[in-house]
């Protein structure tokens, strides 16, 4: 061990490290084991006590509180399901082990032989006969009156979040069982899971501003998808039917209480089918999902009672922006007129928006969040919409729908463009905004308009936010409460 590297420890480490060494010396190393052979829970013994009761068990956690003196000590041990107290008599378990458990700290984790039984006072506990030092905690745990609160310090340490504040744990129990559940759905409604590539040549199907690295043995700049989208539809040309992926998305962004730069979304893609047919099978699925998890499809998210009962309203977005604002942006056809009564409502036009984006603005900041009860928002404008069909009674909006609920969206769903002329032309508009320096436009992508040359039958698709559903259905109001390793800023001394 080097010595110059644990000089500025606190004194607190450099006594756990005394020990360490001194376990060392004595032939007692304390990361020798290599397993445990356990064959109980914490959780379960106290919740089925009477099955445990006079019955010898072998549990392993770790040690997170000690009391006592003199021939008994008390002492509690955590496992990955619950607590439960260790009673530890020294004629039990002789003089010289006696003094060495006692010398053990907290944070250390330890494999226990013992008889399960109630104290005097009810208490349901282990009377050790055994302990086995199974790993050396050098580092100090906060102590269990405050805990570990700083929110910067959770997401940094969540491996700390996870100990000292058990309920964090429950929370990612949760999002498992939903995301679960997701594919129990999907599977159910016949649609096959897939994996489609995280790098690629070119970053489509949104958007968004990717990340990028360099493919080294190519010598040629590669991209973290920021989508799925592009890739599963041409699976739907190559034949198969109905598909989904759940997985990581890369996005070049800002963050806040709901954005990520990686996140995981699930999109699917099913033939013959039009974005009426999606908006119900996402209806489904959330109710699927609610009842299958929190048990019931009526949810409590922050101040509301939510239902996620199907049906979900159905609204256009330039209706919504009409009551909201009392202009009716659908019937205005001058762009000038459109930029003046923006500006009028708070939204300062930039040089290259068209009314589509302008509708767009007005709708992000005067409606949405308004949207607390599940709400199909369709119609967008074609203007940011590149990859949805028209509409075909207005050809200035799309078939196109976002779910919001509380106010965020959860889902956004189309019919596909497959219409190779139509896909050509907006890839070429977006391609415009870039040269105009929007990093967000969508790059043209021409194996894309390939596919739709050999044939894309009419198909409905989506993605879901699977981070953003986990913090509805779990009453979570940041997105770092659902991910376990959320991004962070650097600290100086992160090195």
């Amino acid at each position: 061990m080097s010595s110059d590297f644990y000089e500025n420890v606190p004194e607190v480490v450099k006594v756990k490290i005394d020990k360490f060494k001194e376990l060392t010396a004595q032939g007692k190393y304390p990361y020798k084991e290599c397993r445990f052979e356990y064959n109980a829970f914490c959780k379960d013994i106290n919740e089925k006590f009477e099955e445990y009761d006079g019955k010898e068990v072998k549990i392993a956690g770790r040690l997170m509180s000690k009391r006592g003196q003199g021939k008994v000590g008390f002492y509690d041990l955590m496992d990955s399901t619950d607590k439960i107290q260790l009673f530890i008599k020294k004629d039990v378990v002789g003089e010289e082990e006696y003094a060495l458990i006692k010398s053990y700290d907290i944070g250390d984790i330890l494999g226990i032989d013992g008889e399960v039984f109630k104290t005097q006072r009810g208490q349901i506990s282990v009377r050790v006969k055994k302990v086995t030092m199974l790993s050396k905690s050098i580092q100090v745990l906060p102590e269990k009156f405050h805990g570990l609160k700083d929110p910067e310090l959770r997401y940094r340490q969540r491996y700390v979040d996870l100990i000292m504040n058990p309920e964090v744990k429950d929370v990612f129990l949760m999002r498992s069982k939903i995301v679960k559940c997701m594919r129990d759905f999907m599977d159910g409604e016949g649609f096959v899971e897939v994996e489609t590539p995280v790098l690629g040549t070119l970053a489509g199907g949104a958007n968004a501003r990717p990340f990028i690295t360099r493919h080294n043995a190519l010598d040629i700049p590669m991209y973290m998808r920021i989508a799925t989208e592009l890739p599963l539809k041409r699976l739907i040309v190559g034949g198969f039917n109905r598909v989904y992926e759940i997985g990581r998305i890369f996005r070049n962004e800002g963050m806040d209480a709901t954005h990520n730069p990686e996140f995981t979304s699930m999109e699917s893609y099913q033939s013959y089918a039009d974005f009426n047919d999606v908006m119900e099978m996402i209806e489904k699925m959330f109710d699927y999902i609610a009842t299958n998890t929190v048990g019931s499809d009526t949810i409590t998210y922050g101040e509301h009672e939510i239902s996620l009962k199907a049906p979900f309203r159905k609204a256009k977005m330039v209706d919504l922006v009409t009551e909201a604002t009392g202009v009716d942006f659908d019937k205005i056809t001058d762009l000038e007129v459109a930029r003046e009564e923006a500006k009028k409502l708070n939204v300062e036009p930039e040089p290259d928006w068209g009314i589509g984006k302008i509708i767009e603005e007005l709708f992000e900041e005067h409606c949405e969040a308004n949207l607390i009860q599940p709400t199909f928002v369709t119609h967008h404008p074609v203007e940011i919409s590149p990859l949805a069909k028209k509409c075909l009674d207005d050809d200035r909006y799309t078939q196109r729908f976002e779910l919001f609920v509380a106010g965020h969206e959860y889902a956004n769903g189309f019919s596909e463009l497959n219409d190779p002329f139509d896909q050509r032309e907006r890839f070429a508009a977006q391609m415009e905004k870039k040269a105009t320096g929007d990093e967000e436009a969508h790059p043209y992508d021409t194996d894309f308009i390939n596919a739709l040359e050999v044939g894309l039958p009419p198909t409905g698709g989506v993605g879901v936010g699977v981070d953003r559903l986990v913090m509805l259905l779990t009453n979570q109001s940041s997105i770092r409460d659902v991910i376990l390793f959320p991004t962070m800023k650097s600290l100086p001394n992160d090195k």
